[in-house]
């Protein structure tokens, strides 16, 4: 073959020899202390099949070793990472950016069309200034709505983990915690996502991770402006400590005038009036749930009216944000309500006969110099007033014997007897 690492030098102008590959933040990792190796034309590009620069480094700790698979030319074609062929704005596979900016560029497939293709788009770079993609792509005229939602904002550093360990599975690893693979259970084969191929992804077709996340856009959330017109507020959430009111009117001033825009620190969310409803609308269309500011994805919502804010809790079993909540069992049930009480009719707090009426005469202590009256000779505490009044019990020593109205006066009780002798002197 004439681009093969033989004897034959025909078309090595067009061998690529670089300093630093074309690669995503994934694939470059979390160490800002990086060690790579370089093998100049270690590899045969698997897209076009020409020799190239191959680096080759561990992303971070636990993690297993990667390397560029596709040369430069082949990756700013797509503008895509030479490891993970993801696209480089998006994080996306090619299937899915292209159906959202609904950009179809077929590539040949055959050896010398696939060169003269691949020498066009190499002069084209040449004479571009780098900062966009070339071919269809660069001509697409702007972003999507979908693959706003769809973007991977953060990057996924659990994708560089190592394989899983094949001795393990077999029950024969002898390296235990030393074992660089890992030792988990392998997902299952007739999984669509474990049977991908390079050349699928980078031509955009049969790719089963597009096909997810297809299918995944087609069944996203919408929001609905709600049926009272009034409300002209959107409620936006997970602010952070990174993005204040300023980051919030810079970004929402073009969808019309805003009244007040109130942040809640403490919840970390903010309020924005706006002065118009449609423009509450076009703010609510455009921003909900692909609003990126200082790299923080925020929550986009509906403001509340005055008399839902107003009507807080769970009702019928259903809470606030349209859940329904299943009954907690052991939990007791309602109380009934109480009794209808009768305004007109007195407080008898002491269950006394309503036909009686007592009048509690207090007894003052007697002057200085007189002996106090014997109990039961004095002054009756309780003067009954009516007819039908029960008779005030006898004084003590004037009952009769074996009456027993207390426990104290029973003979029979232990040491009744000790206690009468030590009263009379015995």
């Amino acid at each position: 073959m004439a681009t093969s690492l033989g004897n034959n030098t025909y078309n090595r102008q067009n061998w690529e020899d670089a300093d630093f590959p074309i690669l995503c933040q994934t694939c470059l990792g979390e160490n800002p202390y990086i060690r790579m190796t370089k093998e100049k034309y270690g590899k045969e590009c698997k897209i076009c099949a020409r020799p190239f620069t191959v680096f080759r480094w561990c992303p971070g700790t636990r993690m297993r070793f990667k390397k560029t698979e596709v040369c430069q030319t082949c990756s700013k074609m797509k503008n895509v990472c030479q490891t993970c062929l993801l696209d480089l704005e998006y994080g996306l596979p090619i299937q899915v950016r292209d159906t959202g900016l609904s950009v179809k560029e077929d590539i040949p497939r055959s050896d010398v069309n696939k060169e003269y293709y691949t020498q066009n788009m190499e002069r084209e770079i040449a004479n571009s200034d780098g900062t966009r993609p070339v071919g269809q792509l660069g001509k697409a005229t702007s972003s999507s709505d979908m693959l706003l939602k769809l973007a991977r904002t953060t990057p996924y550093y659990k994708r560089n983990r190592p394989h899983i360990c094949s001795f393990w599975v077999k029950g024969e690893c002898k390296r235990g915690e030393e074992c660089p693979y890992r030792h988990e259970k392998p997902t299952d084969p007739d999984d669509p996502l474990a049977d991908q191929n390079i050349k699928d992804r980078y031509y955009g077709i049969n790719d089963p991770v597009a096909d997810k996340l297809l299918k995944r856009a087609s069944t996203m959330p919408r929001l609905d402006p709600p049926d009272d017109k009034s409300i002209t507020t959107l409620y936006i959430g997970g602010l952070g400590d990174t993005v204040t009111d300023g980051d919030l009117k810079s970004h929402f001033y073009q969808f019309g005038e805003i009244r007040t825009i109130t942040i809640v620190q403490r919840q970390q969310c903010a309020f924005i009036q706006f002065a118009t409803r449609q423009s509450a609308e076009m703010a609510a269309e455009k921003s909900f749930n692909k609003l990126i500011i200082n790299g923080r994805r925020l929550t986009v919502k509906w403001g509340r009216s005055q008399a839902a804010r107003g009507k807080e809790g769970i009702k019928d079993g259903v809470s606030e944000m349209g859940t329904r909540l299943d009954p907690v069992p052991g939990l007791p049930g309602a109380l009934p309500p109480p009794p209808a009480m009768d305004e007109e009719a007195p407080a008898n707090y002491f269950n006394l006969d309503p036909g009686t009426s007592t009048v509690m005469n207090i007894a003052l202590p007697p002057p200085p110099g007189i002996n106090p009256p014997p109990p039961g000779f004095g002054p009756p505490m309780f003067h009954p007033m009516g007819h039908m009044a029960p008779p005030m019990p006898p004084p003590m020593n004037m009952r009769p014997p074996g009456q027993i109205h207390y426990p104290s006066q029973d003979p029979q009780r232990m040491g009744a007897h000790a206690a009468h002798g030590a009263r009379h002197g015995d």
